[in-house]
């Protein structure tokens, strides 16, 4: 009887020592949570620069993808060249999309918060923007994506227009002439972009454009 009662006890020691070590692992997972937990900000961080390279694709999708609405709208000679070009742009952008981590086919509409430029009266007729002289005041610059040599299209100035695009942020700027259309004031090439750019940004918010030619 006496033995029996001494290995009980023993069973009793051991089921005490392994329920010890299952709450030690507990406390090990609760270590690791809380040293995750922990690092959450610099994740969100992440995320959050993250968000203006998401933001700079989807304006240039959207900015493509208007430009073909614009040229199957009112098509001329060239028009299927110019869209089988920008859809082979909008599936780049896509690429890239989906490579940064952004949802892959979201476009930024038109930017709608400045109203549409009025007429001026007919004895007052508009005078067209001198060289050197600033224009389109508060536009955003972002890429087309589209390759060759330094270029830029644009909605307002003609084939041939020379403009001059600097970079607020960094300083940097780069001359281009307009050599195609497209729904903004001016959208760089991928060249001209990378003349301008901050790394990792494919959106410049503080931009100064000039006609120069």
């Amino acid at each position: 009887m006496s033995r029996r009662r001494t290995l009980g006890t023993k069973k009793k020691l051991a089921l005490l020592a392994g329920a010890a070590a299952v709450a030690g692992g507990g406390a090990f997972v609760a270590a690791n949570a809380s040293n995750a937990a922990q690092t959450a900000p610099g994740a969100q961080t992440r995320a959050a620069g993250d968000s203006t390279v998401c933001q700079g694709l989807a304006t240039a999708l959207g900015n493509n993808l208007r430009f073909i609405d614009g040229q199957r709208a009112d098509p001329d000679a060239q028009s299927e060249a110019r869209i089988a070009n920008r859809e082979a742009v909008v599936a780049e952008i896509e690429r890239k999309q989906e490579a940064s981590g952004c949802a892959a086919g979201e476009s930024a509409p038109a930017p709608g918060s400045a109203p549409p430029p009025q007429s001026p009266p007919a004895s007052q007729p508009a005078q067209p923007p001198q060289a050197g002289e600033q224009v389109c005041t508060g536009s955003t610059v972002t890429l087309s994506g589209e390759g060759g040599a330094p270029a830029a299209s644009s909605n307002q100035f003609p084939v041939g227009t020379t403009l001059r695009v600097t970079n607020l942020d960094n300083g940097k700027s780069t001359t281009v002439t307009v050599d195609s259309v497209s729904g903004s004031c001016a959208l760089l090439n991928d060249a001209a972009f990378e003349e301008v750019r901050e790394d990792g940004k494919f959106l410049i918010r503080r931009a100064l454009i000039e006609k120069v030619g």
